[in-house]
């Protein structure tokens, strides 16, 4: 009667932890936006995060074509056409390429005293 008690106690605090892990996991994922219906037609000076990251998304109806930004907050539709889209669409770009071309290419483990044949003896018989 002690044991059954016991295991009845155990199993009510497993069930518990697991809702409880299971709600704050689900809490903490970001969804990812893969499709925008309406887009944010906000200036520049009306939204203010600051933008980390974009992606563009195609028109597939019912999803209208868009950029994509990425903030600390979320992610948010906007509208393409908007000129201040396209320039940070551009400064992005013009960051990402910089970063890819600033890093400088690795370094070579191969000797410039290593032969070419693969073979490090001597072929002259003088």
């Amino acid at each position: 009667m002690e044991t059954q008690r016991i295991l009845m106690r155990s199993l009510a605090v497993v069930v518990f932890a697991s809702v409880i892990w299971t709600i704050t996991e689900s809490a903490g994922d970001i969804k990812l936006i893969n499709c925008c219906k309406v887009v944010s037609r906000l200036t520049r000076e009306q939204f203010t995060d600051p933008i980390i990251g974009f992606r563009l998304l195609k028109q597939e109806l019912p999803c209208v074509k868009a950029v994509v930004f990425k903030t600390e907050r979320g992610e948010f539709c906007f509208d393409w056409r908007q000129p201040w889209v396209q320039e940070e669409v551009k400064k992005l770009l013009a960051q990402r390429n910089k970063s890819l071309t600033s890093t400088p290419p690795p370094a070579s483990s191969i000797s410039k005293l290593t032969p070419v044949g693969g073979s490090s003896q001597s072929t002259d018989k003088s």
